[in-house]
């Protein structure tokens, strides 16, 4: 039974059916957005506000780069360090010595590592780890005179005359805080008149300072560079075509052929990419699965033929009575007009095992 049929009955489309059939389909439509999405933070499969997908599909559509997630820092002994770009955003946990040491080792052999980050304190451990001296404060920081929606998001126009910041004018800050230098080379700045706060809805004071405050600079590691920015927003959804927080991200990948997306210490994939990575890592199931799909085809095939075989004997018998056998012709003239997808091939192939079946029944 087909599905036409299924929904349709002798007085027109059958309702009921029509409505189960329907609901089916929006709940396999909501089981697959389930499996292939996420609803993480800085995630990037997350389509939401505050997802990566954006950023994502950016790398991966760029015929030049090559995006790949990676959930386990192994992955950074097997690549050509001097031609990768690896991004930590916002880590949830702290990387252990032996993680932190594969990431040290790929900057050293020089791997680019970019890290941002604005409120939490695994950044700063893993920069120390790698042998980086730019810190990011953790301090809310405001602008009160460049700013979007209000001193919060601050617009950072400040950049310096570099290849990293080539084409980039500004950057559009949300909830960022300040990058502490100490000796890395600042790439981008607030203006004077902003300042650090403990939390977004402190009061100006009397005796608040305005500075100008660096909020993403670059610094060499062995023979690696590492790059760090006050604010993991500007990748998210809601942000990156934002000015100029595209261009920026992208300057920072510009020269190299791989970047990798470094979730080994971030949310967990959803369980259809997370499958699709698997697939991807191992070699031997790539080889299974791809078997699996070689018999299913053949299999499929062959109960294709098999079933066109029974339902043309069908046809072609059920009217054969003594002295009205059809010719060959005539055969293949009925399977042309029930099969018009089938080849020459096909039908003399079809008529064949017609015929054999015939001439046992005949002798029987």
């Amino acid at each position: 039974m087909n599905l036409r049929s299924y929904v349709t009955d002798r007085d027109g489309i059958d309702w009921p059916a029509a409505l189960l059939v329907a609901l089916g389909a929006v709940v396999l439509v909501g089981l697959f957005l389930a499996a292939s999405t996420s609803s993480a933070a800085f995630g990037p499969y997350n389509p939401a506000w505050d997802g990566t997908d954006d950023f994502r599909e950016v790398i991966q559509t760029d015929d030049d780069t090559d995006g790949e997630i990676v959930r386990d820092t192994d992955r950074y002994a097997d690549v050509s360090a001097n031609e990768t770009t690896a991004i930590v955003a916002a880590p949830d946990e702290s990387y252990a010595a032996a993680d932190a040491a594969r990431v040290g080792t790929f900057v050293e052999n020089g791997g680019t590592l970019v890290v941002l980050e604005n409120f939490g304190t695994d950044s700063n451990d893993l920069l120390d780890a790698v042998g980086a001296d730019a810190r990011t404060n953790g301090s809310v920081l405001h602008d009160e005179q460049n700013h979007a929606q209000g001193p919060t998001m601050p617009i950072a126009t400040w950049t310096a005359d570099h290849d990293r910041t080539a084409g980039v004018d500004q950057l559009s800050l949300n909830y960022a805080t300040a990058v502490e230098p100490n000796g890395a080379t600042v790439l981008v700045g607030t203006s004077d008149y902003a300042h650090l706060a403990e939390s977004p809805g402190t009061e100006l004071e009397d005796d608040t300072g305005f500075a100008a405050y660096p909020v993403a600079t670059v610094e060499d590691v062995g023979a690696g560079e590492v790059v760090v920015v006050g604010d993991p927003s500007i990748t998210i959804n809601a942000m990156y075509d934002e000015p100029d927080n595209a261009a920026f991200l992208q300057r920072q990948y510009a020269d190299d052929d791989r970047v990798l997306f470094d979730l080994s210490h971030g949310e967990e994939l959803p369980p259809l990419a997370a499958a699709m990575l698997t697939l991807r890592e191992v070699p031997a199931l790539q080889a299974l699965v791809g078997l699996f799909a070689v018999v299913a085809v053949l299999g499929a095939s062959n109960r294709t033929f098999r079933d066109g075989v029974g339902a043309v004997r069908a046809r072609l018998t059920a009217d054969d009575e003594p002295g009205s056998t059809l010719s060959d012709d005539e055969r293949a003239e009925l399977l042309r007009e029930r099969h018009p997808e089938w080849d020459d091939e096909r039908i003399r192939e079809t008529i064949t095992a017609l015929n054999r079946s015939r001439s046992k029944h005949e002798e029987r």
